[in-house]
C-alpha cells in the first residue's frame, strides 16, 4: 500500500455544499476504484476512494452527514442536503474509513493504483491501463 500525504501532512475536504467538511492528519492511501454494483448505483460510476485510520480523520462540521446501511457488512456516508458520496466503512476492517478522492482539497498527491470488482463493472467505462485489477474484492 502506497501512502501519501499532503505537504504538511494534513489534507482537508467536504462535500459540495459544506455541510459536511473533515480533515485527515497521516498519510492517505493511494486511491482505488470499486466497480461493485453498490458503489455504481451510490456514485452513478465507480467509488474512487481513499483510506485512512478512523482515528486520524477528524469531522470538522457533521450536521449534514448521513449513513446509508443496506446491509450489516457496509455503510455508506453522504451529505443529507446536496448529496454528496463521502465516505464509506466496512464491518471487516472497522478502523478504516474509506473517503471518496473527490471530495478532497487538492493537490492530494494521490494516484489511482488498483480496481475491484471488475467482474460488475459497467459496459461503457473503459477502465485505465497500469492498475492492478481484481475480479473480486482484493
Amino acid at each position: 500500500m502506497v501512502e501519501q500525504a499532503a505537504a504538511d501532512g494534513v489534507n482537508t475536504g467536504r462535500c459540495e455544499c459544506g455541510g459536511v467538511r473533515y480533515r485527515v492528519e497521516g498519510p492517505l492511501r493511494d486511491v482505488y476504484n470499486c466497480h461493485c454494483h453498490r458503489c455504481r448505483r451510490i456514485t452513478g460510476h465507480h467509488m474512487a476512494a481513499t483510506a485512512a485510520p478512523r482515528d486520524r480523520v477528524t469531522l470538522l462540521a457533521q450536521e449534514t452527514l448521513r449513513w446509508w446501511e443496506p446491509d450489516e457488512t457496509v455503510g455508506y456516508g453522504f451529505c443529507g442536503t446536496c448529496g454528496s458520496t463521502l465516505f464509506w466503512r466496512a464491518q471487516s476492517s472497522p478502523d478504516l474509513l474509506r473517503i471518496a478522492a473527490g471530495t478532497l482539497d487538492p493537490p492530494t498527491g494521490l494516484r489511482t493504483t488498483k480496481a475491484v470488482w471488475v467482474a460488475e463493472a459497467s459496459d461503457y467505462h473503459q477502465r485505465p491501463a497500469g492498475a492492478e485489477e481484481f475480479d473480486h474484492d482484493s
